[in-house]
């Protein structure tokens, strides 16, 4: 046993290190007690805080270093003492010390506790059999991989809630079948309501996902040597199943507390005033998921905690500061689902209405909370949470716009969206530090902040859960405007200019290099360097684009355009998360002979691929390893096949119904009229990825309003649709021409395609340029349509040369044996297959064996906005 007994100097303890203590270290540092103040941290982990919130995000490929928030330089300089992997084991209150699991004994003068809290495990038979887990810590997760890797190939997550189905996201993500258990009647009980929880579970299972509500975990059903085999459900169903995850909510982690005497609530959690004291020992603080608010409760959000902490460190400090509630609302992306709830968001107080706007197609769903007095009290938002951060800043007040407007999307009829700009000076902008938007516009104005970083410097917005930092962003652009600040759009640190300038710039000087392009026109700390990873692949997709005009190759693959390009482009095949590729050839608009598909399924058979039938109606084919991919597409080649583009920023496809030639509703032949515009657009290089369908008639099988271009057949001709989305985002396409004859309809997407390229930002899709550009979808109909510009006959003239000069990327590489030297796993070792890329059985046919997710896989900046888009 050790004895660190208190020295002259006050001793402040904090126990618990995790997101909630560490800001309530950075609290102390703010008001110099760490100057004044001896302060020594005791945590259970052995690794130092890191950002729960995020934890998921763990398997999307963040290291656990990359989730840490503990910087060491921080603790150094401020004399932070920091002792891991040896939690605090007893309090001995009349001696003011503390004792942990090794025995060491520290004083203090302080004892702060941020135990935070453990997950709850449904007390019934079985649920320490071999392959349960929670869903907590990082030790938590990398048991949970371990497992699913080795011994797994179904998990059962028992829980709906928000950290459930992190868990079932994580699962589904580690390639295994996955159920969640929910005893509520719908996901999300707590934050949403029916009508959410019915398009949150619309979309779930569209994911592939099993989902059984109204149902409690009954028995874990456990095999002759312990293991998990199923689960039998309190409805009398049972799931079979190879691992469960338990994520059914949290209990304060109060035995502290409860061991030295403190007065604990009756549900848990360690009681303490305004001040967050402890109503027993003055001498003794309480902050995050272990205390018990004044007002009952326990806060198991991180903003509250957070709040916690600064309170706990201003009463330290002898300021002013209390803490009697906190804002409950929360913005989450799960399962790539925006949801969103915030204030009353049940509409709990008397006199509520409510204004609804659902789509369960799309699975989308929108409810605001309003008083009769037009006061927005709350809302919920599932699907589409754009918005969340204007309308919780106006909770309690009454919104300058009618509550319709705030939650009909884009292109629906609604008018003007309400910006950050109407909100007042008092509203919260980032609920995590409180931060509100009057000492937002104060760092710009009387801190002289100049960029987003800057402020949240200045004023921590932002620096939380980040949910409010798109609103942050506009709100500082606005204050630097109207200050008279000129705003840095550029499209990176290498260029000042935009996307749409370097466009303009390669254009009209016909520029075919990036390197001459940089040096001439890039920032002058830039020129002569190697750019960067944002506007190398941008410029290079302006160059392919432009390449007819300006006279360069669009080869991708050729010389500089070769270095200049991601992975999936780099090899023309889209990367998989075990470092296969998959394989996706053109099949114009879902059309195919038997003799073509045949050859499709030769081709998987002889090289072991996955097949699957993707969305925009064609073949993928996964699991081919690098060497493969060129005698793979040689076979395709040879039977008259040609690049899907899947993995191009770049037309994907244009999808279609079986239109007149077959359906007896068809008015129109949709399947011709998509194979012709599929292979009119295919190669169009794009700031983004193009989705496009043809429609046979009103009944819409095509989903073509959900595309980047859509055309519905009438009785007069073709309708056309422009400015499309599905994804996490979804939004409905805007009619911008009707009843047009076939050649009016190409002539017209011919200009909306070009105008498109030439406008819009990097990665930015034509649903959020459509938004975005000044006039909107009346702008665009008066340019593509009205010719109000002057520039259709350019437009025509650049698409014509796009068609004209056409030509196969893989049927080029495969010409080329230079280019063909790339598709290696090992520059120095070119017969050598990558180790790693293996390969299990499952359902007649495999899956990727993945290792710990140790490998390094350089992605597209898409892939990680998105994920890997096969279709």
């Amino acid at each position: 046993m050790s004895t660190d007994t208190r020295a002259d100097t006050p001793t402040i303890v904090l126990v618990g290190h995790g997101m909630v203590g560490q800001r309530f270290l950075q609290a102390l540092a703010e008001r110099g007690l760490t100057a004044t103040h001896r302060v020594v941290v005791l945590g259970e982990e052995s690794r130092p805080a890191y950002d729960r919130v995020q934890l998921t995000s763990y398997f999307s490929g963040r290291t656990p270093e990359e989730l840490s928030l503990t910087d060491p330089r921080f603790l150094a300089d401020h004399g932070i003492e920091l002792h891991l992997g040896d939690p605090v084991e007893t309090i001995d209150r009349e001696r003011r010390t503390v004792t942990t699991r090794s025995g060491r004994v520290v004083g203090y003068d302080t004892l702060v506790l941020a135990t935070g809290s453990v997950p709850f495990v449904p007390p019934v038979p079985g649920k320490d059999a071999t392959g349960c887990f929670v869903y907590r810590t990082v030790d938590d997760l990398l048991a949970v991989e371990e497992y699913a890797r080795t011994r797994a190939r179904t998990g059962a997550v028992v829980g709906g809630g928000l950290l459930g189905l992190e868990a079932a996201g994580a699962l589904k993500g580690l390639g295994l079948e996955t159920h969640i258990v929910e005893f509520a009647p719908r996901l999300m009980p707590v934050q949403v309501d029916e009508g959410g929880g019915a398009a949150l579970l619309r979309t779930v299972e569209g994911m592939g996902l099993t989902v059984h509500t109204g149902a409690g975990t009954q028995e874990i059903l456990t095999d002759a040597d312990g293991a998990v085999r199923g689960m039998k459900l309190s409805d009398g169903s049972q799931i079979a199943t190879d691992m469960v995850v338990f994520s059914a909510g949290v209990r304060p982690r109060d035995q502290l507390g409860r061991q030295c005497g403190l007065e604990v609530g009756e549900r848990g959690g360690i009681a303490v005033d305004a001040q967050c004291r402890t109503v027993t020992d003055p001498r003794v603080f309480a902050i995050g998921e272990c205390a018990l608010a004044v007002d009952g409760r326990v806060y198991g959000l991180v903003a509250p905690g957070y709040e916690q902490a600064e309170t706990a460190a201003a009463a330290l400090a002898g300021d002013e500061a209390a803490f009697t509630g906190a804002d409950l609302s929360t913005k989450l992306k799960l399962l790539g689902v925006d949801v969103a709830s915030f204030g009353d968001a049940h509409g709990t107080g008397e006199d509520c209405l409510e204004v609804v706007y659902s789509d369960s197609r799309a699975g989308l769903y929108k409810k605001l909370v309003v008083g009769r007095d037009g006061t927005l009290r709350g809302g919920i938002l599932v699907g589409d949470a754009e918005a969340y951060g204007t309308l919780r800043a106006l909770i309690g007040s009454v919104p300058p716009v009618a509550p319709e407007s705030l939650v009909l999307p884009a292109g629906a009829g609604a008018p003007a969206q309400l910006g950050p700009a109407a909100l007042p000076d008092d509203a919260v902008i980032c609920s995590c530090h409180n931060v509100t938007k009057g000492t937002i516009r104060g760092a710009v104005t009387e801190h002289r902040c100049t960029s987003v970083p800057e402020v949240k410097k200045c004023t921590r917005a932002g620096t939380g859960c980040g949910s409010c930092v798109k609103v942050l962003t506009q709100l500082v652009d606005a204050e630097l405007a109207a200050n008279g600040v000129e705003v840095d759009t550029g499209l990176c640190g290498c260029f000042p200019q935009t996307r749409q300038e370097l466009y303009e710039i390669v254009r009209a000087l016909r520029l075919t290099s990036y390197e001459e392009l940089l040096d001439r026109y890039g920032r002058e700390e830039a020129r002569g360097g190697d750019g960067c990873e944002v506007c190398k692949p941008a410029v290079a997709s302006v160059i392919a684009s432009l390449a007819p005009v300006i006279g360069a190759s669009g080869y991708v693959l050729d010389d500089e355009q070769a270095a200049l390009q991601d992975t999936n482009d780099h090899f023309l095949a889209n990367l998989q998360k075990n470092g296969s590729y998959s394989v996706v050839p053109r099949i114009p608009g879902g059309e195919i002979a038997p003799e073509k598909l045949i050859v499709l399924g030769e081709i998987a058979r002889d090289f072991g691929l996955y097949t699957k039938i993707t969305g925009g109606q064609r073949i993928d084919m996964f699991g081919a390893r690098v060497e493969q991919l060129p005698l793979i597409w040689a076979r395709l080649v040879d039977a008259g096949f040609e690049s899907g583009h899947a993995y191009g920023k770049s037309l994907r496809t244009v999808k279609s119904c079986v239109g007149s030639t077959w359906c007896r509703y068809g008015v129109q032949d949709s399947v011709r009229m998509a194979i012709d515009l599929e292979l009119r657009y295919r190669g169009l290089r794009s700031p983004h990825k193009l989705k496009a369908a043809v429609s046979g008639c009103a009944r819409e099988c095509a989903e073509a309003r959900g595309k980047d271009f859509g055309v519905i057949a009438t009785a007069n001709g073709w309708n056309l649709y422009v400015g499309g989305n599905g994804g996490a985002t979804p939004r409905h396409a805007d009619l911008l021409a009707q009843d047009l004859s076939d050649a009016e309809l190409v002539r017209l997407i011919d200009r909306f395609l070009m105008f498109y390229l030439r406008t819009a930002d990097r990665l930015e899709r034509t649903s959020a340029w459509l938004e975005r550009i000044p006039g909107g979808l009346d702008h665009v109909r008066d340019v593509v349509v009205h010719d109000s510009l002057g520039i259709c006959d350019e437009l025509e003239s650049m698409m014509a040369a796009h068609v004209a000069n056409y030509r196969d990327e893989w049927a080029r590489t495969l010409e080329d044996p230079e280019k063909l030297a790339r598709f290696v796993s090992f520059v120095n070792a070119p017969d050598t297959p990558d180790p790693v890329v293996g390969f299990v059985p499952e359902r007649d046919q495999m899956k990727p064996d993945l290792p710990l997710l140790s490998i390094g896989l350089r992605r597209s900046e898409d892939d990680v906005l998105e994920g890997s888009a096969q279709r």
